[in-house]
């Protein structure tokens, strides 16, 4: 039985990828450690709160000795790192609590393993010899682009928030922990997720939550532009692909090839609302109203996951034509529609 250490798993991707792991996986425990700020819950890890084979622990990834204990305690063989602050609106505020957490606290994750895993650069202590340490990391990273091309791994870093600049950083920690000390690392890129258990503050639980109860739904500036939307679902069987299969020092970037624009979003989750939980008078739509753009707004972002898909098999399952109507399916029975 193997032992890994997953971070914030009490957030949106991360609770979604525990019991995902579970079900996929029988040979593996894990110790699940979440802060739980206000974008964690552990309602979205009551699934798994009684599995034999998971553990949580209340706890900050700045923490060493805490990181110390945990690994020396469980033997941990394998961290798959989620916990980050990410919301861009949040990070704009108050960056300062964006640097501690996904910079400080992604070196302080990666210094702990290293001491633990290796005698010393190369040099892999045995019972650890196929410990990985794999980051979820964003294409925010890489900046804005155009009217046309995609994100590739080789794609200059370019990242225009307080939010991505903090994940560009953290992936260079990372990428110097491998080239520096030999530490087995991979990384992996997503672009926008969506899908059950996401945060209230992101744009389509806000449409959603904002159209159920007769508010203005704010859309930021000309509502143009673009963002690949991807799968939660979809999402986990990319890391659990990068995690066994990817080559050590590796990026693989993750995108749904589902393009759409703010406005796009929008109007789709209202004209579905229309007819799964109508309104007495109306449409929804009418509720959709422009609000000031957000200062330093990415105009389009768009993922090439040519080299997931090729070199390890990995393909999206969920179109978002298809992956929307369940989204909005879970969050009506969430909000007791």
């Amino acid at each position: 039985m193997k032992t890994i250490l997953l971070t914030g798993t009490a957030g949106f991707i991360g609770s979604n990828f525990v019991s995902y792991f579970l079900e996929q996986h029988k040979n593996y425990q894990l110790i699940s450690l979440d802060s739980l700020t206000y974008a964690g819950s552990l309602d979205n890890l009551k699934e798994v709160a009684q599995h034999p084979r998971h553990l949580f622990v209340k706890g900050d990834i700045i923490d060493r000795a805490l990181l110390t204990s945990l690994f020396d305690t469980y033997s941990i063989n394998g961290v798959i790192h989620f916990a980050a602050e990410s919301h861009v609106d949040n990070s704009i505020a108050n960056p300062d609590v964006f640097i501690q957490t996904n910079v400080n606290g992604t070196f302080t994750l990666l210094d702990v393993a290293y001491k633990h895993w290796m005698e010393q650069p190369f040099t892999y202590k045995t019972n650890y010899k196929d410990a990985r340490f794999l980051h979820i990391s964003t294409d925010e990273v890489y900046g804005s682009l155009e009217a046309t091309g995609l994100f590739t791994e080789t794609t200059p870093y370019a990242p225009n928030s307080p939010y991505s600049a903090s994940k560009a950083s953290s992936d260079l920690l990372v990428r110097s922990y491998h080239h520096t000390y030999g530490l087995n690392t991979v990384i992996t890129n997503c672009s926008n997720n969506y899908g059950p258990q996401q945060h209230d503050e992101k744009l389509i639980p806000t449409v959603i939550r904002k159209a159920l109860t007769g508010a203005p739904i704010p859309i930021y500036g000309d509502g143009k532009n673009i963002r690949d939307w991807l799968y939660v679902k979809d999402h986990c069987t990319g890391i659990d692909l990068a995690y066994h299969k990817g080559k050590a020092g590796e990026v693989y970037n993750i995108g749904g090839k589902n393009e759409r624009d703010n406005n796009y979003i929008a109007q789709k989750i209202c004209l579905l609302l229309d007819t799964y939980s109508p309104k007495k008078t109306g449409s929804y739509l009418e509720q959709i109203t422009y609000v000031k753009d957000r200062a330093g707004h990415d105009r389009r972002y768009a993922i090439d996951a040519t080299k997931i898909e090729t070199q390890l098999g990995w393909k999206a399952q969920e179109n978002f034509e298809t992956g929307i109507k369940k989204t909005i399916k879970w969050y009506l029975k969430k909000y007791g529609y």
